[in-house]
């Protein structure tokens, strides 16, 4: 068990009340993304506060109202997975170049220069995220982030989502391995088997489309065929 000291708050708000509790840092994000941990081995003490720094105790009355419980293990999970958990300095720099990261690599897979319809290199990403100060938010989704941050990028790369349909032709011998990597980056929308190949359209991420072609090259030594069908923007 963390001690009181070194413990940090994790709280939520309901019925227009505060609780809080004292929480191991380390353990209690760990299990807010997912790790198993005993409760009692988070808390600093079996206390739920409204005010913990004042050192206010949450009645057994408010307890049941907001949690319909007054078990202390059960209440401290919901706030701990439920509510926010008071990152040190160290927990939140990770946590937003993790993000940060995360978000540069969906735009380098999937965002292209509209001018030549290629990806822009990850790292170009993270620079002009560097330069435009761009906001990130450890907790929120990386998806639900991207609009936003592409906004600013617009600022000074020029950067948009396209998507691109495809119409590939593979030689027989060759077509259930290509099948298998066209399946992890791109949608097959229509296909069909020829005499002696199998045709397919599909949709992909511009970004990816340079990928797609290396792979289906090195499974084929270069036999199939591939043509753009559309271009979109997305």
């Amino acid at each position: 068990m963390v001690s009181v000291d070194e413990a940090v708050i994790a709280r939520i708000k309901k019925e227009n009340i505060d609780f809080e509790i004292l929480v191991d840092p380390e353990k209690a994000l760990e299990f807010k993304r997912g790790k198993p941990y005993s409760i009692e081995n988070i808390l600093a003490a079996n206390i739920v506060f409204t005010d913990s720094k004042k050192g206010e105790r949450a009645s057994s009355g408010d307890l049941n109202k907001a949690f319909k419980t007054t078990d202390i293990l059960k209440i401290a999970e919901i706030i701990i997975k439920e509510g926010t958990v008071q990152l040190t300095t160290d927990q939140r720099r990770k946590l937003v170049e993790e993000r940060r990261l995360e978000i540069a690599s969906i735009i380098s897979k999937q965002g292209v220069d509209p001018k030549t319809h290629n990806p822009h290199p990850q790292q170009r990403i993270l620079n002009a995220m560097t330069e435009t100060h761009v906001d990130i938010d450890p907790f929120k989704p990386a998806k639900d982030q991207i609009k936003q941050i592409i906004e600013k990028l617009q600022e000074i790369i020029p950067i948009s989502f396209e998507k691109v349909t495809l119409a590939i032709r593979v030689p027989a011998e060759h077509a259930g391995r290509v099948g298998h990597s066209v399946r992890e980056l791109a949608t097959i929308e229509k296909e069909e088997w020829r005499s002696d190949s199998w045709f397919i359209q599909v949709t992909i991420s511009s970004g990816l489309q340079t990928q797609l072609y290396d792979k289906i090259n090195s499974l084929t030594q270069g036999k199939a065929e591939t043509k753009i069908v559309k271009r979109e923007s997305v």
